[in-house]
C-alpha cells in the first residue's frame, strides 16, 4: 500500500518521478484500508535535511504492503537552521505539540550532527529527551538511527558513547545474530549496512544495557539491537536509509574542505564502497588535486559523473525487509494483538499506551 501525500511536501513528487507509488488524500479516503501514522523527527543539519527526509519516506514507502501509511515530519525548533531552512520546516513540518495531541503510531529519530563529546550539553538535548520520553510512553515503537541511538543509549540506559579515535565509513558486512526474531526473521542471514560515525556504542555496553543484539558486523559493531521487551524501541548504528551515493557526496564534501584548506588530512575513501576502477579514479584525482595546490592553480572538479554508474547498492533490500518487518509488528500491536508473542509481560506502572491515535 501506497504513502499517502497529505500535505505538499515536496518529497512526495521528488518519490512520484522515481516511479513510487503515493497516494493522495481524497483517493485514501475513499479505501476502506487502515491507516497508521508514523512520525518523522528530522535533526540533521539544514545541508542533509531534505535528502534525508526522502530516505527515511522512500525506505518506509517502498516497505510498506500492509496499510496506507502517513508519515508525519517534525524538528527540533533548538537546532540552529538557515532562515531558508526555518522557512522549508515552517511550511511543511508539523510542530511537536501537534503530533503529541494528535498521536502517532511509531517514530522514526534520525541522527544529527553535534559539536563536542558530550551528548547532553548539546542545545537539543533536552528537547530531545522530552520526545523520547514521551514516545516510550506513547507510541508502539521507536526506530532510533545513529546519533539517536547513542542518545537513548545515554539517557535511558547509562551507556555513554565513545570516539574511535578516527571516523568508521563504508559498507561493511553484517551476520543476523539472533535469527528467531521477527524484525530479521525473513531477512538474508548476512548483509551490508552502511557506517558513517565518530563514535560508538560497543557490543559490551549493548548487553550491559540490557538489550538485545539482533545484527553486527566484525569491523563495523553492532548494528541492530532491540530494547529488552524486544520493540518498544529499536537501535540502528548504521545507515540502512542511505542512498547509493550518500557516501559518495560524503566523500566529496571531505575532499572539497581539505582543499579549502578545512581539514589537514587528505580523506581516506569510504571501505568497501568504491571498486578497483573507482579507485584508482580517485587517486588520480588527488594527486592532480595535490599538484595543483602545490602550484598554487585551482583544483580539478571532482569526477563524481565518472564515479556514479560504477557505485553498487548492496544494502536496501535488505533495509526494505527489516523496515517491512517493523512496520509489520507496528499494525499488528496496534491493530490486532496490542501485545505480541515475543514481547514479555512489562510493569503494570509502566503500560504500552496505544490510545489516542489518529484515524
Amino acid at each position: 500500500m501506497p504513502l499517502v501525500a497529505h500535505n505538499d511536501l515536496p518529497t512526495f513528487e521528488r518519490l512520484r518521478e522515481e516511479g513510487q507509488s503515493i497516494l493522495e488524500p481524497d483517493r485514501a479516503l475513499q479505501q476502506d484500508i487502515r491507516e497508521l501514522h508514523i512520525g518523522l523527527l528530522n535533526m540533521m543539519p539544514d545541508a542533509a535535511l531534505a535528502a534525508t527526509e526522502r530516505q527515511f519516506f522512500r525506505l518506509i514507502g517502498q516497505s510498506n504492503q500492509i496499510a496506507q501509511f502517513y508519515v508525519h515530519p517534525f524538528t527540533l525548533a533548538e537546532l540552529e537552521r538557515s532562515a531558508v531552512t526555518r522557512e522549508y520546516v515552517e511550511r511543511y513540518y508539523e510542530p511537536f505539540e501537534t503530533i503529541r495531541e494528535e498521536g502517532l503510531d511509531a517514530l522514526v529519530i534520525t541522527g544529527a550532527n553535534v559539536t563536542g563529546p558530550d551528548l547532553a550539553s548539546q542545545t537539543f538535548w533536552d528537547p530531545l529527551i522530552e520526545v523520547v520520553e514521551w514516545a516510550y510512553h506513547n507510541v508502539s515503537s521507536t526506530l532510533c538511527s545513529c546519533l539517536a541511538t547513542h542518545a537513548v543509549l545515554q539517557f535511558r540506559y547509562g551507556q555513554q558513547r565513545r570516539p574511535l579515535g578516527e571516523k568508521r565509513w563504508g559498507v561493511y558486512v553484517h551476520r543476523v545474530v539472533d535469527r528467531t526474531h521477527p524484525l530479521v526473521s525473513s531477512v538474508n542471514t548476512r548483509f551490508d549496512v552502511p557506517h558513517s560515525r565518530f563514535n560508538e556504542i560497543s557490543r559490551e555496553q549493548f548487553t550491559a544495557a540490557g538489550l538485545h543484539i539482533l545484527a553486527e558486523s566484525d569491523e563495523a559493531g553492532v548494528h541492530l539491537a532491540v530494547s529488552p521487551d524486544g520493540f518498544r524501541q529499536v537501535f540502528f548504528q548504521g545507515h540502512p536509509e542511505y542512498d547509493m551515493i550518500s557516501l559518495l557526496k560524503e566523500y566529496k564534501r571531505e575532499v572539497r574542505r581539505f582543499s579549502a584548506g578545512e581539514r589537514d588530512q587528505y580523506p581516506p575513501m569510504p571501505e568497501s564502497y568504491f571498486g578497483v576502477q573507482s579507485r584508482a579514479i580517485l587517486e588520480e584525482h588527488k594527486e592532480r588535486l595535490m599538484e595543483a595546490r602545490d602550484q598554487g592553480r585551482d583544483p580539478p572538479a571532482f569526477p563524481e559523473r565518472h564515479l556514479l554508474g560504477r557505485l553498487d547498492n548492496t544494502w536496501h533490500d535488505s533495509a526494505e525487509g527489516v523496515v517491512g518487518n517493523w512496520m509489520g509488528l507496528i499494525y499488528q500491536v496496534t491493530h490486532q494483538d496490542r501485545r505480541l508473542p515475543f514481547m514479555p509481560h512489562v510493569d503494570p506502572q509502566d503500560p504500552l499506551d496505544l490510545a489516542g491515535r489518529r484515524c
